[in-house]
């Protein structure tokens, strides 16, 4: 019985180690290939958009401090552009998930939709080391205690994604993780540049 154990264990060790390491291997410069952007490519000055927008990307890839007094002035600052904001953490496999869409969305649309992300119930420090591997082309709050998240209506699971239209009023609020970047583009044509 040993015998079979030992045979049929070193060839599922093998065949999961060589899993593993093809895993690890990627040509995308991010590190990650399931980044849809380099830290160079995020941080890109953006030219040609309103100055509001420019400032965002201006922060790209940062996690602001400043708490919910920060961020409603920045979300005042905002009026008259729509906004996506978006709550995750480095922990949230949900989060990791759909990031990739927000880094499409957010760099596709960066001159007509403002995009900030709330860092919620994590370190900096695990924020830092997670965008250093799904960078992001607008800046994130500090959120540790969800006083942002809660005033945008997210529960206290994640992800969750708010809309408001350009007048600045917050309109929709999407609980739970986007199924597919379709999914997320479509919200943001309904609630964000629309306004509802």
């Amino acid at each position: 019985m040993i015998s079979l154990l030992r045979r049929t264990a070193v060839p599922t060790l093998a065949l999961c180690a060589a899993i593993a390491l093809a895993a690890c291997g990627s040509d995308d410069a991010s590190g990650n290939p399931d980044s849809e952007l380099t830290p160079a490519q995020a941080t890109a000055p953006l030219e040609d958009a309103p100055p509001q927008l420019a400032a965002i990307r201006a922060e790209a890839n940062q996690i602001l401090d400043g708490g919910l007094e920060a961020y409603d002035e920045r979300i005042a600052a905002l009026r008259g552009s729509p906004v996506v904001v978006n709550k995750w953490a480095s922990w949230c496999g949900p989060c990791r998930l759909e990031f990739p869409w927000f880094q499409s969305q957010g760099e596709g649309r960066a001159s007509e939709v403002a995009f900030i992300g709330l860092l919620s119930d994590d370190s900096e420090a695990a924020g830092e080391t997670f965008l250093s591997e799904l960078p992001l082309p607008y800046p994130s709050y500090y959120d540790p205690d969800q006083e942002i998240a809660a005033e945008i209506g997210a529960p206290r699971n994640f992800p969750a994604t708010a809309f408001y239209d350009a007048s600045g009023e917050l309109v929709f609020t999407h609980q739970g993780v986007y199924t597919d970047e379709a999914a997320l583009a479509a919200d943001i044509a309904r609630y964000a540049r629309q306004g509802g």
